[in-house]
């Protein structure tokens, strides 16, 4: 029998696939984090490819008060034939190592994406089911609310803030699908057959969309008169004393006045936060980089709830305003240490 060979570094990328392929099994797929005021460290969902795990109990108890059905392993037949499908594609990736055939790893692949996508449906399915049919008897019911989770991403169910994301076992299937990828590139000499400007140009252009599309730590704008501060509740009005947070999970908070940011960080110090983000004094409604930024406080600076704190992106700025609003030098890390 004839195979198509194929190189050392793509039987190598083949042995790893194998491996994620079978560690994935070892741990969750999935999870789905659920946050609110009664639970400050949440709760969490995990999916494995073999059953349902986290704070299951918890949330079935919740579950129940708002007519959502329980949570249980048995009551899902993906659980029971997940495990074989991803040891098959273990198992096959493994049997390319040394049947080196490019017609079977494209093969392979196809069908791994083909299962990512059919998987993708059966999960958005399953979200729906339980968000959708709730019990008429249920002890609390909001007419016209649902309480489907979030595919990806981030989703407001009544009090709870539910962030759905792959977990562990499912990075590693995406990384597998990806030295996938990278092996059939390499085999059929596809980015050859591009003139090289060509190429260049569109390995450029998807370096950009990736950087973009990642980019999870750009402040969103600050809607004046309509946004409300997340710990003091007031309508956010004024342009120039405004504040952001972005936690690790991509949720935005958003403030009126800088004390109030101190306030909540100091509040919820269970939450991990990825960025800082507060007004420029200068510029209306404009946010940029606490981190970066410089400080006055006190003297003839008024902001909304008496924090005093006015924002500048450049020391120059700054120090040109010092004077004018008779106010004090202030760090960064003086201004948050001080909450």
């Amino acid at each position: 029998m004839t195979f198509s060979k194929i190189s050392l570094l793509s039987k190598l990328f083949l042995g790893v696939t194998a491996i994620l392929f079978f560690c994935s099994l070892l741990f969750p797929m999935w999870q789905i984090d659920l946050d609110a005021p009664q639970y400050p460290e949440g709760l969490v969902l995990k999916l494995h490819a073999h059953k349902i795990g986290g704070d299951v109990e918890i949330i079935n108890g919740l579950n129940h008060y708002i007519g959502m059905k329980t949570l249980h392993t048995e009551n899902f037949v993906e659980f029971k034939i997940l495990p074989y499908i991803i040891g098959f594609f273990g198992i096959v990736s493994l049997l390319m190592v040394f049947f080196s055939n490019k017609k079977c790893v494209i093969a392979l692949f196809v069908s791994f994406l083909l299962f990512g996508v059919l998987a993708g449906l059966d999960f958005y399915r399953w979200n729906y089911d339980y968000g959708h049919d709730l019990d008429p008897h249920a002890a609390i019911q909001v007419p016209g609310m649902a309480y489907q989770p979030p595919l990806i991403g981030y989703k407001q169910l009544l009090n709870f803030g539910a962030y759905s994301i792959p977990d562990t076992g499912g990075w590693m299937l995406f990384a597998a699908g990806l030295l996938l990828l990278m092996v059939i590139i390499k085999e059929t000499n596809l980015i050859n057959r591009f003139r090289k400007p060509a190429t260049a140009g569109t390995v450029a252009l998807f370096a950009s969309l990736i950087m973009f599309s990642c980019n999870t730590t750009e402040p969103k704008p600050i809607k004046l008169n309509s946004d409300s501060c997340e710990f003091c509740k007031m309508t956010i009005s004024n342009g120039k004393f405004g504040a952001e947070v972005i936690t690790q999970k991509g949720r935005h908070y958003k403030f009126d006045d800088m004390s109030c940011m101190g306030q909540y960080v100091k509040a919820n110090t269970q939450v991990k936060y990825s960025s800082f983000y507060v007004n420029d004094y200068l510029h209306d409604n404009t946010l940029i980089p606490a981190e970066n930024s410089f400080y006055l406080k006190g003297g003839d600076i008024s902001s909304p709830m008496r924090g005093n704190i006015a924002a500048f992106s450049t020391q120059k700025e700054a120090n040109e305003y010092k004077q004018k609003l008779n106010a004090d030098t202030k760090s960064w890390a003086e201004i948050f240490n001080a909450y």
